[in-house]
Formats: structure tokens, sequence, C-alpha cells
């Protein structure tokens, strides 16, 4: 029996005439990344507009959840990537629509701390659910042990792209080439 084909076998083929130089399964493997990384971005932009939530306010409350639920300001710029005043302005947006508040510091008497509220979590929580389903079926495909096989590799590569960018963030920014030597010779181009 054939093994089922998807769209990055037919891609794939259409570009091995083209640059016969590039080795398919690094082809395949970073196209297929690429796609996987695309289509859950699609279901998380779904999940947000069916919860009415801005990507910049999802980001926000995930950055303050990830710090179970309260932070200050100069953390979440920090976990943000952003300057301080740009974080100041989404958090005045997540106050009014009553998904954050400012509390007083446990820890300095002089700062203010963001705490989620109820209806900040539960919209949270939401989106997310949309999300880790989606993420769920589709690795449901692989038994437990394939999971954490796929993990271990994909781990490998990014300590790679980590290591060349200098950060977690970055790794957006080292490409691949899909090419045998490692050249720079498709700079992406068959993934266009």
């Amino acid at each position: 029996m054939e093994e089922p084909r998807d769209w990055t076998d037919g891609h794939v083929e259409r570009w091995l005439p083209v640059l016969p130089d590039i080795d398919p399964d690094v082809e395949g493997a970073v196209t297929r990344v690429k796609m996987l990384a695309k289509y859950l971005r699609q279901v998380r932009e779904k999940s947000l507009v069916d919860y009415d939530l801005q990507r910049h306010e999802f980001d926000t409350l995930h950055a303050l959840m990830g710090r179970h639920g309260r932070a200050a300001p100069s953390e979440l710029a920090e976990d943000l990537g952003m300057p301080a005043p740009s974080v100041t302005a989404r958090l005045d947006a997540l106050e009014r629509r009553g998904f954050i508040r400012r509390t007083p510091s446990t820890v300095d008497r002089r700062r203010v701390d963001i705490e989620v509220t109820k209806a900040g979590r539960s919209t949270w929580l939401g989106a997310m659910d949309v999300l880790g389903h989606e993420e769920y079926r589709l690795l449901g495909v692989l038994d437990a042990a394939q999971r954490k096989v796929l993990s271990d590799l994909l781990r490998r590569i990014m300590l790679v792209a980590e290591n060349r960018t200098g950060d977690a963030g970055g790794a957006g920014n080292a490409s691949g080439t899909g090419h045998r030597d490692s050249g720079p010779r498709l700079g992406g181009a068959a993934r266009s």
C-alpha cells in the first residue's frame, strides 16, 4: 500500500528538477514545519476572533498567565520583548476590558503589580483550549513514544537555531536552505 501524500510531497517534486542539489528530506521537513506553524497560527487567529481578543491582548494575557497570573509591568515588558511604555498601553486596554487589575506590589510598595481577573483568565483559557484541542488532534496520530522522539528531534534543531541567533525568539532568522552542502543557494525560494 502506498504511503499517503501531502501537499509538501508535490512541492518537493516540483522543485527537484529546478534545484537538483536540494536534499528532499531537508526541504520536506522545513516546508512541513513552516506549513504546520502557518496552520496553527490560523487556528489561533480564529480562536481569538471567537473570544473577541486582539492578538496583542492575547499575547499580553499569555505572558501574564506564564507568571501565574501576577507580574510587574517590567517583567511583562521583558517577557514580551517590548519597551515598558508599549506594555503600559496594552495593560490600560486590558484593564478597561476587565481582564486585568493593578494591585499594590507585595514586594515593593512603590510599585504596582498586574493581576489577571477571573474574566481575563476565562477568556485566555477559552482561546487556549481551542488551540490546545487542535494541537492534540494533530499530534494524536502519533503514539506517546513517537511524540517524544519528535519533540527531541525538534529540540536538537532549535538548539542549533538558538545558538546561531543568540535567542530562542530569533530562530526565524536562522535560514535553512535545504541544500545538501548547507550552502545558502536556495534562500527559501523553494518554500515560497
